[in-house]
């Protein structure tokens, strides 16, 4: 499946049981061949964070992150105006500062 980024980038994720988990701020690709590939979602603040940079966080004065991390595989991108787990939410897992 090929998507846009930038039409993926602040959409509110869904989980199975229809609650929002939070907002999808940045994701890790690696160089797969001649094409980039998704391994890794992160969602809520954390993302947000480090698209904006520690250094942003710090001026707001915020000690932690939150959030979660996905695999490309946890997240359901079919439909991706609404992007869904495809899981638990106790199988992500939780971001900490270091991934920032």
């Amino acid at each position: 499946m090929t998507l846009r980024l930038d039409s993926l980038v602040g959409r509110e994720v869904w989980t199975a049981d229809d609650r929002r988990l939070g907002r999808l701020e940045e994701c890790r690709a690696e160089r797969r061949g001649g094409a980039w590939v998704i391994t890794e979602w992160k969602i809520g603040p954390a993302g947000l964070f480090e698209r904006l940079g520690i250094s942003a966080r710090l001026t707001v004065g915020l000690a932690r992150g939150g959030g979660y991390l996905a695999r490309w595989d946890q997240l359901d991108l079919r439909n991706p105006g609404r992007p869904r787990l495809s899981c638990a939410v106790g199988e992500l897992r939780r971001a900490q500062p270091e991934h920032l």
